[in-house]
């Protein structure tokens, strides 16, 4: 049985609230909050999605890359994690429902206990999830799986919750992953009279939402 509490605890209860700050695991909030919408039963629902991931994988999201700013623009852009093949149809759709880039289009929690429950009363068809479980179990026992789902997790992946300062507005100083460093360093570049547009979607993630 798995149980899922206090996504809504976004930062320690005696601090202060500041505009540019986010406290949380980069992996489970959702892309619109770090265009500084607040927190809410939609970015709470984003985060479902990511444990459904888990769960499917017995692997954590984003474990093997390092948790920095140019994980947060991947994630602004629609990155998401790999979903493996074994993962049934109706699951899957859930979790891209889930992960949806625009808050408004995410089921909600009450839609999201509705496809639970009638996958419980699936009946014949529940034989369908059992096969995958059984797949998925001998997956990650034998440790078959995609470059994505590494044993070992990368030095700088963080799951425990932090303050993140990350600040896209206008007039302020942007970083960016430099495309052409071989590196793949992190540069700093003034950006004036400009917001951040998702690269893959219209959907224009700086627009507010009222959710």
């Amino acid at each position: 049985q798995y149980l899922i509490g206090d996504l809504g605890l976004s930062r320690p209860a005696n601090d202060i609230p500041q505009d540019n700050i986010i406290y949380g695991v980069i992996s489970y909030i959702a892309p619109e909050i770090f265009k500084g919408i607040k927190f809410s039963k939609s970015s709470d629902i984003y985060c479902t999605g990511m444990i459904m991931w888990e769960l499917t994988t017995g692997c954590k999201p984003f474990a093997n890359v390092e948790h920095d700013v140019g994980l947060i623009y991947k994630i602004i852009d629609g990155k998401r994690p790999n979903i493996t093949d074994d993962t049934p149809e109706d699951f899957a759709n859930l979790m891209k429902k889930c992960w949806n880039p625009d808050p408004k289009m995410r089921p909600s929690a009450t839609e999201v206990c509705e496809f639970f429950n009638s996958w419980s009363n699936m009946g014949m068809d529940a034989e369908y999830f059992d096969q995958a479980e059984k797949i998925r179990l001998e997956l990650i026992k034998s440790k078959i799986l995609e470059p994505d789902f590494n044993e070992k997790s990368h030095p700088k992946a963080t799951y425990t919750s932090r303050s993140i300062t990350f600040n896209t507005k206008p007039n302020n100083k942007l970083i960016e992953e430099s495309i052409n460093n071989k590196d793949n360093k992190l540069i700093e570049e003034s950006i004036n009279n400009k917001e951040y547009i998702t690269m893959e979607y219209e959907f224009d993630i700086n627009e507010n939402y009222e959710i």
